[in-house]
């Protein structure tokens, strides 16, 4: 299992990184974890644009969705070959509707559901190509999921947008790399259900058993060393930031 991070700023883009995306690969399949402001760009680099043979989007704020909308041009539009077979699609209940309201333009006979399969997220497993895929509830002011990625023996869990929340113990059980949100700083913000730390991600890190730690979706204004240090001082084990480009084999 290979992934690779699209992007990984915090609410916007930052001079060095689109937002959150990131592209999981096995067995020939592709499969994309959110596609916030500027992946869609960053994302040809990695793969071609038709490449990509799943979605999920782990909730509906622009800067883990937006994208969707420039890649429905994209798909729809298409010149050569004309219009690809339709995406799955994976996301919260209204995902469709969220964003084809985005889009602001989408007449009746231009819906997105030509291009995309939307299918709704529910808490549990489910298979999507070679991935076993565990979705669970977590905390956050929309309907948002974080998600353990399984394949071949080994563990991907990536957080999505959290505050603190026993889910994530769960989906982070054992496993071999943990993508963790942290864009709050212990001691300066403390916003309940909004977003981790980067000593909450340690302690989550830890307390699962985790392997690996890299800290993610630190937005622009935010110190990620800072982060980086509190959450060492949580997790005895590898713990690194999240950069745009940057490859793990698992």
């Amino acid at each position: 299992m290979k992934l690779t991070v699209v992007g990984c700023s915090g609410s916007f883009p930052s001079a060095d990184s689109a937002c959150s995306s990131y592209l999981v690969e096995a067995d020939g399949f592709r499969l994309l974890l959110d596609m916030g402001n500027g992946a869609l760009g960053e994302l040809q680099r990695h793969c071609g644009l038709y490449d990509l043979d799943a979605v999920v989007l782990s909730h509906l704020h622009a800067d883990h969705c937006i994208d969707m909308c420039g890649y429905f041009v994209a798909r729809y539009y298409r010149h050569d070959g004309g219009v690809p077979e339709p995406l799955p699609v994976y996301g919260p209940e209204g995902t469709e509707a969220r964003l084809a309201t985005a889009y602001g333009d989408v007449p009746d006979d231009k819906c997105m559901s030509e291009v995309f399969d939307f299918r709704t997220l529910t808490p549990g497993s489910f298979r999507v190509g070679p991935f076993t895929l565990r979705a669970e509830r977590v905390r956050h002011p929309v309907e948002a999921y974080g998600f353990r990625v399984e394949h071949g023996g080994r563990t991907l869990t990536y957080s999505g947008d959290t505050g603190p929340c026993d889910p994530l113990i769960e989906l982070a059980d054992g496993a071999d790399l943990f993508l963790c949100e942290a864009s709050f700083t212990h001691g300066k913000e403390d916003v309940p259900d909004l977003h981790l730390t980067g000593r909450d991600a340690g302690e989550y890190a830890a307390r699962a058993g985790a392997a690996r730690l890299v800290l993610t979706h630190i937005p622009p204004w935010t110190d990620p060393k800072t982060n980086l240090t509190d959450a060492r001082t949580a997790y005895p084990g590898p713990v690194e930031l999240a950069r745009s480009g940057a490859v793990y084999e698992l």
